[in-house]
């Protein structure tokens, strides 16, 4: 009679052993316990400490590493990294490319974190920034036949305001997305150069944002960009319409 030997491992340890290193790790991280620089338990006490495998510990290392929370160093042992925003940047862009889907997510993100942003930026802005935002306007004003310049110009005017807010976690969670912001701007212009008549309001809109921050209005300036907002999706409405009638 002949055994089965069995080559592959449980796709449910793997899965198991990754869910433990990282639950592990995260809760380390997020309480504070972990900080940027730390050393961490050698694999072999690690692999003993959560009841999993020596491999298991090293691939679920190495899947952090690939995305900046850890680094290998070989012979000397695994340390925390201080968070980088470009690598988040990049995880979003491969999400977005598997999921078109969740663009409007990344839309609806996109206006939290400006609509905050230029509230406290309504208290704390500076003639520099108040300088680089109409600069941004001027661009805006160019480039208003170009939807790849324009789309930039318009990144430029709303990253600006971002920065005017002051506030290090909205500037970093609006530079880990800046790829994707870009290419809504951009997307955004496209929908608005079919429609000519347009290209003044989109003037307009930033005339008025602009003019509200320069008067610290943060009621108004929230207004104005909440309906600046709206431009391309009434007309993306009005064009499926359009299609679907036909």
């Amino acid at each position: 009679m002949t055994s089965t030997v069995t080559i592959v491992r449980a796709p449910d340890e793997a899965k198991q052993g990754y869910e433990k290193v990282f639950l592990f790790l995260r809760e380390k991280l997020l309480g504070g316990t972990l900080r940027p620089g730390d050393l961490l338990l050698p694999e072999r006490e690690l692999a003993e400490h959560l009841k999993v495998s020596r491999p298991i510990v090293r691939e679920a290392l190495r899947a952090l590493a690939m995305i900046g929370v850890v680094e290998i160093r070989e012979r000397v042992g695994t340390f925390v990294k201080k968070p980088d925003v470009s690598i988040l940047g990049d995880i979003f862009a491969f999400t977005a490319a598997q999921d078109g889907g969740v663009i409007e997510d990344i839309m609806q993100a996109r206006i939290a974190i400006e609509c905050q942003a230029i509230r406290l930026a309504c208290e704390r802005i500076t003639p520099l920034d108040l300088e680089q935002i109409s600069n941004a306007l001027q661009q805006i004003k160019q480039t208003i036949d170009s939807p790849e310049d324009g789309g930039m110009a318009d990144y430029e005017f709303h990253s600006a305001i971002v920065r005017a807010s002051k506030s290090d976690t909205l500037i970093s969670m609006y530079k880990s997305m800046h790829s994707l912001f870009i290419k809504l701007h951009k997307d955004r212009r496209s929908v608005v150069d079919m429609a000519p008549e347009l290209k003044l309001q989109i003037i307009d809109d930033h005339q008025k944002i602009f003019r509200a921050l320069a008067e610290k209005n943060a009621e108004s300036a929230d207004h104005q960009l909440r309906a600046h907002f709206q431009i391309g999706d009434e007309r993306r409405y009005q064009a499926t319409l359009k299609t679907a009638l036909k």
